[in-house]
């Protein structure tokens, strides 16, 4: 058996805020149990309106925007 660290983003565009994100993930039924996802920590950030153009929306800007929102560093 192994276990897996997986960073992801999630865009919410439900308002789902860090708790309802948590729960989409960790309470979804994987068939025969084979994921147990536990979230250990979420951070936030505010991305504004979002639309066709906006920088995460767009393949040349959106590593440099996640980086810029997140202080990641390449």
């Amino acid at each position: 058996m192994k276990a897996h660290k997986i960073t992801m983003y999630v865009v919410d565009f439900d308002g789902l805020g860090d708790e309802g994100v948590r729960d989409v993930f960790e309470e979804v039924r994987y068939p025969n149990d084979c994921l147990y996802p536990k979230i250990a920590a979420i951070e936030t950030r505010d991305i504004g309106d979002w639309s066709d153009d906006h920088p995460l929306n767009r393949t040349d800007s959106a590593d440099a925007e996640w980086n810029r929102l997140f202080g990641v560093s390449s």
